[in-house]
């Protein structure tokens, strides 16, 4: 997993369903070199580049064949439908991918490739729905498992089900977990792409217009040249963003023929439904509003485990299992021990001290090896001031509180808007299509925190209690980074679910997690008549109760952006205070390249 991108050209690509998008110009592209920088930047393990060749076979102008390469010994220039004389390629298809491998324990470079000349890139995980042995690789697998899929086309024929195949829809449909995928199924020349149903992982698409027929998807977008940038924008009035849009969450094939264009590629998208039942469930899921009767809302209050109400305990089950399968299924760095287990740090949480945060870090206690440290990330923007650095503080005393034998290390990073100069671009990059100071505020301060790199404490080595002990420089190794992203919307977390919670706002993150809370009744998640700080995620504060986390259970909510005081620096820099900030409605105002930022 770290990210995946195809280039596809010579291909006629048509579809009903495709989004509208402005005419792009000739000269804004990239090149196979430019995707493979973008994703460089996520820091992989490796990185690597395979090109499928789309040929006339010699039966016919009719039929096709095809090849591969790798891309990386090859010039990286296009073939054009022109170029078809003799047998010449008519198409290409270029599978770049970039991973930072967690499981399996050899090493791995994406795409794979089979003996059936299929080709696969896939940033994701495999926690469930498939049978995966917790020493292989989850692309690996995957790769075994789709080479077994019937290869008719777009559903299967009575041939197929006689014989107990499945199809790719079917196989993708079951995993349970984050995923984005990229897959060519040689035998019947389609092109399988597309996104799990919660949009947990990103793809972007560029989808070809009339004035560029190449089609893109990529993980991340590259950042655009400075010279096409203007040149773009001059002659078209608008944002470079608007090349690409977040595909949307589903699976998709483009089956490529040559029998319904005279000869010349073509091919047509089309969206398959996700065939598991569960999962359309959950995805259809509408919450009737119920009123709940007067003993139903009780006031939460930080009472005696026996007091809570059961839902609490079921959640607290389904969350325990959603971080002992993010956690304990991996083996790739069990080989990096060797006898100094306890230097290790395989997990890192991002850490405000908050209620979603101090919850995964008491969870992730329970479900690792008691040997390890873990590393409590932390991103500040107004030094020890910040609102999150002293939350995080406080909670890492609960967390020491509660779990006294762990070795907790809470990672300081420090930082100022105006030394992010060449860091803002490069993020500028990463979150687009997202294109406003609220997005980038974010961005960064995410950017910044699962970078790690900080600074902690004499406390945190020699287990003192000194208020200000001195600091050393530090950078975190873990490979898996915990963030609580999800809570919030499922919980009605924010401010605004007070307003809006009755027309039953319900985002997905996590399968299980999500099934128990769809079960439960609403009023049991939150009861926004409360104050802030006990009705909003009352599930989630019975939860923490429950762990012993009696201080973390009563905070209120607070943005990162907020809390890490970057949205303060930014409203400063780009606005000239707060108060402007505020009139102007910061938060939603689209930044640009000419933004103070850079």
């Amino acid at each position: 997993m770290c990210g995946i991108a195809l280039i596809v050209s010579g291909i006629r690509i048509t579809s009903s369903s495709l989004t509208s998008s402005p005419p792009v110009t000739e000269n804004l592209s990239f090149s196979v070199e430019d995707v493979k920088a973008a994703l460089r930047r996520r820091g992989p393990d490796s990185l690597g580049v395979k090109k499928v060749s789309l040929q006339r076979s010699v039966l016919g102008r009719n039929h096709i064949s095809s090849s591969f390469i790798a891309a990386d010994d090859e010039a990286h220039e296009f073939c054009s439908q022109e170029n078809d004389n003799n047998g010449e390629c008519t198409a290409q298809l270029h599978f770049i991918g970039a991973t930072l491998q967690l499981r399996g324990t050899n090493p791995l470079v994406q795409p794979l490739v089979d003996a059936s000349g299929n080709v696969l890139v896939y940033n994701g995980e495999i926690f469930g729905g498939l049978d995966l042995a917790s020493d292989r690789n989850d692309a690996e697998f995957l790769m075994q498992a789709l080479g077994r899929c019937c290869s008719c086309g777009y559903c299967a024929t009575a041939q197929c089900a006689k014989s107990g195949k499945s199809t790719v829809p079917d196989v993708l449909s079951t995993i349970k977990g984050p995923w984005a995928i990229i897959y060519w199924q040689d035998s019947s020349r389609t092109l399988w792409f597309g996104r799990d149903a919660f949009g947990r992982r990103s793809l972007l698409v560029h989808w070809p217009t009339q004035d560029d027929s190449t089609f893109l998807l990529s993980s991340v977008s590259p950042i655009f040249p400075t010279e096409q940038t203007s040149d773009y924008e001059t002659h078209n009035g608008i944002s470079c963003s608007s090349y690409w849009e977040e595909l949307p969450c589903g699976i998709y094939s483009l089956d490529v023929d040559a029998s319904k264009s005279n000869g010349l590629m073509a091919g047509e998208i089309k969206l398959h439904e996700y065939t598991n039942s569960m999962l359309k469930e959950l995805i259809k899921w509408e919450r009737i509003s119920i009123e709940p009767k007067s003993e139903d809302l009780k006031t939460y209050t930080c009472s005696t485990q026996s007091t809570i109400p059961m839902p609490a305990h079921v959640l607290l089950n389904a969350l325990h299992e959603s971080v002992l399968r993010r956690t304990s299924m991996y083996t790739i760095y069990q080989a990096a021990i060797s006898g100094i287990k306890e230097e290790v740090v395989p997990v890192a949480i991002l850490f405000s001290g908050g209620l979603d945060s101090m919850i995964l870090a008491a969870l992730l206690d329970q479900c690792l090896d008691p040997t390890y440290h873990i590393d409590l990330l932390n991103v500040s923007f107004d030094g020890q001031f910040a609102p999150d650095r002293i939350s995080a503080k406080s909670g890492l005393k609960e967390l020491k509180r509660v779990a006294p034998s762990r070795r907790w290390r809470l990672v300081e990073i420090d930082s100022e808007l105006s030394d992010l100069v060449f860091e803002t671009s490069h993020v500028m990059s990463l979150i687009n299509p997202a294109n406003t100071y609220m997005d980038l505020n974010i961005g960064i301060a995410l950017w910044l925190a699962a970078g790690g790199n900080g600074w902690v404490s004499d406390a945190n080595i020699d287990d003192n209690d000194d208020e200000n002990p001195a600091r050393v420089k530090y950078k975190s190794s873990a490979r898996i980074l915990l963030v609580g992203s999800g809570a919030d919307e499922q919980c009605a977390g924010y401010g605004r679910h007070r307003t809006s919670y009755r027309r039953g706002r319900f985002p997905f993150l996590d399968e299980d997690v999500i099934r128990v809370l769809l079960n439960f009744p609403l009023w049991e998640i939150a009861n926004l008549d409360q104050p802030s700080g006990i009705g909003d995620k009352r599930i989630l504060r019975e939860v923490a109760a429950l762990l012993g986390l009696n201080e973390a259970a009563i905070l209120p909510k607070r943005a990162i952006q907020f809390g890490s005081r970057i949205a303060r620096e930014s409203n400063r820099m780009n606005f000239g205070s707060n108060r402007a900030a505020n009139q102007a409605s910061a938060g939603s105002v689209r930044f640009d390249k000419r933004s103070n930022y850079s």
